[in-house]
């Protein structure tokens, strides 16, 4: 079993990073592989919101990393998206990169990649909008079927750098506390597969538009 730790810091080291690889080293404590991917700082192009993606099977912005990583996720069992707080939010790289990976991988029919498969989002700031970070991030699990992991407590560290954000003794106890609790949640569904659980049955989409 394996977890992908998405790092959507532009900063590859910084205190989103320093979070991440506390649950990096708790997983392999409990016999989860995990590998973390960098986000960087290359430009992204935000979703054009042009469908096409439904006939091409990917992305039709294909100048940076999104569809490789669309790819990517089918070989994972679970997921960890981290962010730093940018004006309150989660920072534009993050957002630009899942929107176009999430409905891209709707409308070409990858869903099965991450759908059913758990998801956490954690967050790290200076000081706050830290919980408007994680409701934003959250998002992308509730509209993909994918169960959400939680800690003791809200998925966050703080801390201006790394050394700070080490010495947020809470914050990197609730990072160890998540990484169990996913660790737990996989062991559980491999059980159920291994015991001839079935998974949910499937229904065709249906959408309903407010306008009468």
């Amino acid at each position: 079993m394996k977890v992908l730790l998405f790092n959507g810091s532009p900063h590859k080291n910084g205190c989103t990073y320093t979070a991440l690889t506390e649950i990096a080293k708790t997983l392999n404590e409990e016999g989860i592989d995990s590998e973390i991917y960098q986000i960087g700082i290359k430009s992204l192009t935000p979703c054009r919101a042009c469908s096409a993606c439904a006939k091409l099977g990917k992305c039709v912005i294909d100048d940076d990393d999104v569809n490789n990583f669309v790819e990517k996720c089918k070989d994972f069992d679970g997921f960890i998206f981290g962010s730093p707080v940018h004006y309150g939010s989660a920072c534009g790289g993050i957002t630009a990169f899942l929107d176009r990976a999430f409905f891209s991988a709707l409308l070409s029919g990858k869903m099965d990649y991450f759908r059913h498969k758990p998801g956490s989002a954690i967050v790290s700031a200076r000081r706050a909008g830290t919980t408007a970070t994680l409701d934003q991030l959250n998002k992308y699990f509730t509209i993909s079927e994918m169960p959400i992991i939680s800690g003791r407590y809200w998925n966050m560290v703080h801390g201006h750098t790394p050394d700070e954000v080490r010495q947020d003794e809470e914050g990197m106890q609730n990072m160890r506390i998540l990484a169990r609790n996913m660790a737990w949640h996989l062991k559980c569904q491999e059980a159920g597969k291994n015991s001839g659980v079935p998974m949910p049955k499937q229904e065709d989409i249906v959408i309903t538009n407010f306008i009468r």
